[in-house]
């Protein structure tokens, strides 16, 4: 259990790294915020038959809440994982564990996205692989400095 805190700690503070940096990206380029997290809640409550609760913008703003709310989930989840890993015995270096982290991170947010038909990462141009790589590298090695440092 003390490895899954610990992960999850380390996730939280990869996400925290993740949110920054595509924030920063945001105001450099002047480039909008993506609505992937939100329609992605949508198609969710539509395959789920669970609705989000209310009607017109207090339904609207129940998802702007829920989709950065997947992207936690999915951040402090990956920690947590890695933290169970490496508690286990598994220990493959930092940079191991960076690219590891960056890897389930980019698979966790893009694969329901990709399973659910609202993207296809394989229709990505070149710039939008590098969009959604960098964040999550950020993520990566501050959740593998950040456990690191906890087991140390």
């Amino acid at each position: 259990m003390r490895g899954a805190l610990r992960g999850a700690a380390a996730g939280a503070a990869g996400t925290t790294a993740l949110n920054g940096v595509t924030y920063l990206d945001m105001a450099l380029r002047g480039r909008p915020g993506s609505d992937t997290p939100e329609e992605t809640v949508r198609a969710l409550s539509e395959k789920t038959g669970i609705p989000v609760p209310g009607e017109g913008d207090e339904q609207d703003n129940r998802v702007s809440g829920l989709g950065p709310l997947t992207g936690l989930v999915a951040g402090i989840g990956t920690g947590a994982l890695l933290g169970m890993v490496t508690a286990a015995g598994w220990r493959p270096g930092r940079a191991a564990t960076a690219a590891l982290a960056t890897a389930t991170a980019m698979l966790g947010s893009s694969g329901p996205m990709t399973a659910l038909g609202i993207t296809d990462p394989r229709t990505w141009p070149v710039s939008s692989w590098i969009s959604d790589l960098v964040p999550h590298a950020a993520y990566g090695a501050v959740t593998a400095a950040v456990l690191y440092g906890l087991e140390h």
